[in-house]
């Protein structure tokens, strides 16, 4: 156990899995109380970091929902008095010509991916400055910062993110409130999400099969020549989440081997 973040209350969304559960581990292990949310159920993301000596807990939540995130802020606020990091982490993929997605997919990836930043930074940042301020962490991706074959509608959100965190960051800057706001932009990670990006069909799961393809992709597509994993991540969130980067806001944090260089 670190202290790199001891004594901060945190939340990480999308956190049931992936990204968003070594998020969650890694910022409990270096001393911040986390709470987790996700659709799906983090029972186990949560007893795996109470069993490691950290402090957790979970809530269910739809970031889409206006009403969730109102009832998950006044519930930490209640429990924990304050609210210093938030990771807004959850999000989707759904893979496909332009000409074939429907508007019915296009617009549930916009709601989960940009929506749900929204909606985390407009009530998360009312209690985070009662607080004296925080960090505020979006998850965006390589798509973030350039075109991909099939995944238009997925880079129109990451996108979106992108510039989104830089405007909030600025406002909050010029409010004072000691809030500071990044981007996180992944590469080819090992996570579920690049099931549905490989399949085309939101919820695939490809088990052992996607390690081993995310494996040949990068060989070709990454410089340094392999996929990252969730940890790898973790810790450049984990740092914009510390006082380590109290001088860092609006910038993208790229943690993708190269791979968006090329």
């Amino acid at each position: 156990m670190g202290a790199r973040v001891e004594g901060k209350v945190a939340l990480v969304t999308g956190a049931a899995s992936g990204i968003g559960r070594a998020c969650a581990e890694r910022l409990a292990a270096e001393g911040a109380a986390v709470v987790l949310t996700d659709v799906a159920d983090g029972a186990a993301a949560v007893s795996a970091i109470q069993a490691a000596g950290g402090k957790a807990e979970v809530l269910a939540q739809d970031v889409t929902s206006e009403a969730a995130w109102a009832e998950v802020i006044a519930a930490i606020k209640a429990r924990h008095g304050r609210l210093d990091v938030l990771v807004n982490n959850a999000g989707i993929a759904i893979s496909g010509s332009i000409i074939e997605m429907s508007l019915a997919d296009f617009q549930k990836q916009t709601a989960v991916n940009v929506d749900g930043v929204f909606l985390g930074c407009k009530h998360a940042i009312p209690l985070m400055r009662e607080s004296g301020g925080g960090s505020i962490v979006n998850m965006s991706s390589v798509a973030g910062l350039k075109g991909s074959a099939i995944l238009a509608g997925y880079c129109a959100t990451k996108g979106a993110v992108r510039l989104f965190t830089k405007s909030v960051a600025m406002e909050c800057a010029a409010a004072r409130d000691g809030i500071r706001v990044n981007s996180v932009h992944p590469g080819i990670i090992e996570t579920p999400i690049w099931d549905s990006i490989m399949t085309g069909q939101l919820g695939a799961n490809l088990g052992p099969a996607r390690s081993g393809a995310l494996d040949t992709m990068a060989e070709t597509a990454v410089p340094l020549g392999v996929k990252g994993l969730p940890s790898d991540i973790a810790d450049g969130v984990l740092w914009l989440a510390s006082e380590e980067s109290r001088y860092v806001t609006g910038a993208e944090l790229v943690i993708d081997g190269g791979f968006s260089v090329k």
